[in-house]
């Protein structure tokens, strides 16, 4: 496995890490620098690494980077603070092979399931005969069908009306992609974090492309959270608070900065709340300031992610989330939509915030996405059972590799 340096990445292919190693028996080697692995482990819920005896967690040293605080009052909010680290890792491109050319020589085969923003890294590994090459997309198939199919009558209008990717990015993670586009040379085949029952006919196209080239009442807590790569302004963040405490709805937010290159050097800064909020909400709100155990929260039936039955209100902020957003609120249509991608500079007033939580938790529109989100839940979960299509997929997967 070769992850990417940012947590969401990170932890993808540590739970893919897990389902190859113990449900197969396979060997699984975890390889990144000392301090993200370090992260991973730190951060991971729901197994104990050392309880699977087949995952080895080789650790490069870290390659010295500036590691900037983020920007809450940023125009734009994609996480440029771990900029530096995602640049520092592709000095990982000889170490990296040095060591799949050792495991070669013990292994009759080795299979290298990459981040796809890893393949600067793993450019030479095709020269070594017995190893093959994986790419992992971690982000939607939806997000990817709406960059890199091309238009054509036959696509589904709504990848059509997805709007351009003009402001995606920064310039220098453009040009971070460019670079891992430029050197991807022919792999085995690409992986997707995802099944049937929620994109099955994103995945048809790719495959086409790739083929051509405390308890609570159930549902009754709302979890806010933004991920580890965004941050808001002070301004922003008491907006959020106001509209929660005027929603009269139980929450759990978890309010904390976005990650920088390096989640252990320096201090974090700590948000403001209004003056008196969290004693005001006290018996109905939770304020989590460090790491939330997600997978806890999100199982627990007073909450609810999509293999999880979660309905969503989606505010995208930037890279897949656009795309993710419509993907939710307009394809699985299992969410509300609090703010537009195309309005992102406007400050989201605490009456918008207010409104949106109301729609989801207490409108007849919002039993009905409850409703969706928990039926395609629950056909998630199953595509995972022994006889499902996502565990089929997996064993076609491990067989083949074990050929």
């Amino acid at each position: 496995m070769v992850p990417l340096p940012a947590q969401g990445h990170l932890n993808q292919l540590l739970h893919l890490s897990r389902l190859i190693s113990a449900a197969h028996n396979i060997a699984v080697y975890y390889a990144g620098a000392a301090t993200y692995i370090r992260q991973a482990k730190l951060r991971l819920h729901g197994w104990d690494p050392p309880s699977i005896s087949n995952i080895n967690f080789h650790e490069f040293p870290k390659t010295p980077f500036e590691n900037p605080n983020p920007n809450p009052h940023a125009k734009t909010k994609f996480p440029s603070q771990i900029m530096p680290s995602l640049t520092a890792s592709l000095n990982l491109r000889g170490p990296v092979f040095d060591f799949v050319d050792g495991l070669s020589r013990i292994f009759r085969r080795v299979i290298v399931i990459f981040d796809s923003l890893m393949a600067y890294v793993v450019q030479d590994i095709d020269s070594i005969e017995n190893a093959e090459c994986y790419s992992f997309r971690s982000i939607s198939a939806f997000s990817v069908c709406s960059w890199e199919v091309e238009v054509s009558p036959d696509l589904p209008n709504i990848l059509k009306e997805l709007p351009s990717l003009d402001g995606y990015y920064p310039p220098e993670f453009s040009d971070f992609l460019n670079l891992q586009s430029g050197t991807r040379k022919i792999f085995s085949g690409e992986i997707y974090n995802s099944c049937v029952e929620i994109e099955g006919f994103c995945l048809d196209l790719l495959a086409k492309r790739f083929r051509n080239g405390t308890e609570k009442e159930p549902d009754s807590v709302i979890f806010v959270s933004f991920g580890t790569t965004s941050s808001f302004s002070d301004e922003q963040i008491k907006e959020i608070a106001f509209g929660l405490e005027r929603s009269e709805q139980k929450f759990i937010w978890v309010l904390r900065d976005a990650d920088k290159g390096d989640i252990f050097a320096g201090e974090a800064r700590k948000a403001e709340l209004p003056d008196g909020f969290e004693k005001r909400v006290k018996e109905r709100g939770i304020i989590v300031r460090d790491w939330a155990p997600q997978l806890d929260i999100l199982g627990h039936p007073s909450t609810e992610s999509i293999s999880m039955g979660v309905p969503i209100a989606t505010w995208p902020l930037h890279s897949d989330q656009p795309a993710n957003a419509v993907l939710i609120t307009k394809v699985l249509k299992i969410g509300v939509e609090m703010k537009q991608w195309t309005r992102e500079d406007e400050l989201l007033s605490s009456s918008k915030v207010e409104n949106g939580v109301r729609k989801l938790m207490e409108s007849e529109e919002g039993d009905e996405i409850r409703k969706r989100a928990s039926e395609l839940g629950k056909t998630v979960r199953n595509s995972g059972m022994e006889s499902g299509a996502r565990r089929k997929e997996m064993d076609s997967f491990i067989t083949h590799i074990t050929r």
